[in-house]
């Protein structure tokens, strides 16, 4: 099996090039903060690919009292869409904008790092045998 045929790294490559992308998308937003009727764009998130036809793990209550889990953190109650449009009709909040780009960019950080590291622990296994 070649390295980039192993799913973990396959994954952890479509995840770095999706956030390498979505960094450009907000670029052109922050850049476009004072384009007249400019509204943001973003990309949509890369579902993965459940391994071996496995559902995805959902939390249990079991006693009454208990909160459920949240199907999906978009629907998290404190959770606001931006709804601000300036009389211009720009629709780019530099301040949201701004904490998205960090957002992404330690989340690439993070891909990059598991990417890193699995290389390692297979150039470590190879070396080994």
């Amino acid at each position: 099996m070649a390295i980039a045929d192993i799913p973990i790294l396959s994954m952890l490559r479509t995840r770095m090039q999706w956030h390498q992308q979505r960094q450009q998308v907000l670029a052109q937003n922050v850049a476009n903060a004072d384009t007249p009727n400019y509204h943001p764009m973003e990309l949509v998130e890369p579902k993965p690919q459940q391994a071996g036809g496995l559902a995805p793990l959902q939390l249990v209550r079991d006693a009454p009292g208990q909160i459920g889990g949240l199907a999906d953190s978009s629907t998290f109650p404190g959770h606001h869409q931006q709804y601000e449009v300036r009389p211009a009709g720009n629709a780019v909040t530099l301040e949201d904008e701004m904490l998205k780009v960090a957002a992404n960019q330690m989340d690439y950080q993070a891909a990059a790092q598991l990417y890193t590291h699995s290389l390692s622990l297979i150039k470590l296994a190879a070396d080994k045998s």
